[in-house]
């Protein structure tokens, strides 16, 4: 991994983790804080709701800052963001410290992409975004595990702790490795939000909105799927689950791999598999083997389109790609939202357990609709010239 890459890498296993350290530790913020299990839970929503509102207007609020200058300045509410957390004495304050690292996560996602993809040359830039994206994979390895283990045993605070330092790494590694980035040229709010107006850049980001909603309609409620219907104990559910997390790393690197190979038809071919693999699920399920090499598959490919997802949006709106690739990371967060909205619903309407994975698949189908719309539009102008010739 060439250096540079290494250094965003290590920042995005550090945001990863503090993102997801989260929900392993609601049990402890509840009887600590003295809230509820459900309150405790607004950590995560209002986590998700900081990253899908903040990251546009953050970058917008830094436009004048050269790319690594912004990087730099994310990590630092970072470590700011984690270190209130491990002092916050209220839940109050704890929510608001959560708003505000949020805050840097989708900006620092958007712009480290566009960052990654320029030190590569064209035909590796999935790849490149791939391996930066390889960090937040990683951290449902071994950094969320691991902080859990550490808040389980010396106190949640101790988790958000043992983040900080992540975060002063990762800037010395960003400072250090990362290249100085060309000057940002003067920004015209205007311009920037008209590349929503390029069908090519909301089909992108809808297909982001659409296959994040289908890992996260599962993925939400996956340990008492594992649970009742797989009749898995706690313990190996955690071992299923360490599983997922390699899945999604080896299906984030690959996927990259295949974007820069023929990205449209890689997109297709992965929310194909991807639907079908959520078909496949709600069979696999109901005995353990099947369910567990499911699940591997599963996670493999949920994280094998977002290279390919982001390297499009940056390549249809090239004249603002800070602004688009962070609006496409709001995009996943917003599928994150819905996903776990929409399975929630499901389950409220009696659906079992064992159903959900046809919901996810359903919102892969439509994804994959969305992949083949984005493919005729691609040939369309093509066809143009070859009739016009």
């Amino acid at each position: 991994m060439p250096l540079p890459l290494l250094a965003l890498a290590i920042a995005s296993f550090g945001i990863g983790t503090t993102e997801f350290i989260i929900m392993g530790l609601l049990p402890d913020l509840s009887r600590d804080l003295a809230v509820s299990i459900p309150s405790a839970g607004m950590l995560v929503s209002g986590y998700a709701l900081g990253v899908t509102v903040g990251a546009p207007l953050v970058v917008l609020a830094m436009a004048r800052l050269p790319r690594k200058s912004a990087l730099l300045v994310l990590l630092g509410v970072f470590i700011l963001g984690n270190f209130l957390c491990a002092v916050a004495p209220t839940y109050t304050l704890l929510l608001l410290a959560r708003i505000l690292t949020a805050l840097c996560h989708g900006a620092f996602f958007g712009i480290g992409a566009v960052v990654a993809s320029g030190l590569v040359p064209r035909a590796q830039r999935s790849r490149a975004i791939a391996l930066m994206f390889a960090g937040l994979t990683l951290a449902n390895i071994f950094g969320v595990p691991l902080g859990t283990a550490l808040g389980q045993a010396a106190g949640w605070r101790a988790a958000f702790w043992a983040i900080v330092p992540i975060g002063v790494l990762a800037a010395i590694a960003v400072a250090t490795l990362v290249p100085r980035q060309a000057e940002v040229a003067p920004v015209r709010m205007l311009r920037e939000f008209s590349v929503l107006r390029r069908p090519q850049v909301v089909l992108a980001m809808s297909m982001s909105v659409l296959g994040s909603a289908s890992l996260f309609s599962v993925f939400t409620y996956i340990t008492p799927l594992l649970e009742n219907v797989t009749g898995l104990s706690p313990h190996e559910v955690t071992f299923v689950l360490l599983l997922f997390g390699v899945g999604i790393t080896i299906g984030n690197l690959v996927g990259g791999r295949l974007a820069d190979w023929r990205q449209t038809a890689a997109l297709i071919g992965i929310f194909a598999v991807y639907a079908a693999t959520g078909i496949a699920l709600a069979f696999a399920s109901h005995a353990v083997l099947p369910a567990v090499l499911c699940v591997l598959l599963w996670g493999a490919i949920s994280f094998s389109p977002g290279a390919a997802l982001q390297t499009r949006v940056v390549d249809h709106a090239f004249d603002a790609p800070n602004l688009a690739s962070s609006l496409n990371q709001s995009a996943f967060n917003l599928g994150n939202a819905i996903g776990a909205w929409a399975g929630g619903i499901a389950i409220g309407a009696g659906v079992a357990y064992s159903g959900l994975p046809w919901l996810a698949a359903g919102f892969a189908g439509a994804a994959l609709v969305l992949a083949v719309v984005s493919a005729l539009l691609s040939r369309r102008p093509a066809l143009l010239a070859a009739r016009a010739g």
